[in-house]
């Protein structure tokens, strides 16, 4: 008999739950990168029109966002995977010296999640003879111990996506001739906002209205906040 908790479905890395929160990890990055990098260059676009001075800024930022994202999520996933390592170690020494325990211990892990008392430990019975350390790890703690966390992926994937979103916005801010940039980053950035609310939203299960609302509302005001500050900060000769 194979069992399959919650738990598991979400910490197995080839499982659906997994492969969802990646993507959404991904859109999340994507519009931080967007809204982020839309707020610098267009708060620069508003002190200036040279297209050198939107270039380095757009650049600056998104290597330091991009970087920033990385490192943090690194030190994020670094930490779990640790805390990971640490409670696996601490169920082998359990198992070892307590072995008698541990099998009670997954029968009523078994019996919370729905089986009757003698089903439960016919087949804590079963799984502990087969891996016990995988059993308790699965059912107990939500780890499938050959799929920890990894850090680099993690840090990788957190690059990546923040600078897909940052190259929207700086690419709408430089390439078009000086009398159009403005619009069109404005434009292409609540598009990409609107898109990343919706996306999310879907992965998520949440109303998509709202969220498309929200996401491309926000980016709005950032940059009209941003941009306003570019336009005073320029009349001020700063």
């Amino acid at each position: 008999m194979t069992l399959q908790t919650p738990e598991h479905g979400e910490a197995h890395g080839g499982g659906l739950g997994t492969r969802l929160n990646w993507l959404r990890a991904a859109v999340l990055g994507a519009n931080d990168g967007i809204v982020s990098t839309a707020g610098l260059v267009v708060g620069v676009a508003g002190a200036t029109d040279s297209r050198g001075a939107l270039l380095t800024a757009g650049l600056a930022g998104l290597l330091a966002g991009s970087m920033s994202m990385a490192a943090g999520e690194y030190v994020s996933v670094s930490t779990q995977r640790d805390s990971e390592k640490a409670a696996l170690a601490q169920e082998k020494r359990e198992l070892a010296t307590e072995p008698q325990a541990e099998l009670i211990e997954l029968t009523e892990l078994l019996v919370d999640k729905g089986l009757n008392e003698r089903l439960a430990g016919e087949v804590a019975e079963q799984l502990t003879e087969h891996d016990a350390l995988r059993a308790h790890a699965e059912v107990e703690l939500g780890i499938d111990p050959d799929e920890l966390t990894n850090p680099w992926h993690a840090a990788g994937a957190s690059f990546l996506a923040f600078t897909a979103g940052a190259l929207l916005p700086l690419l709408a801010i430089v390439l078009p001739p000086a009398a159009h940039r403005l619009w069109i980053t404005v434009v292409a950035v609540l598009v990409a906002l609107a898109v990343c609310g919706w996306s999310s939203a879907r992965l998520g299960g949440a109303p998509v209205g709202w969220a498309v609302v929200r996401n491309a509302g926000g980016g709005a005001v950032a940059m009209a906040v941003t941009y306003g500050a570019g336009v005073v900060l320029g009349a001020a000769g700063v």
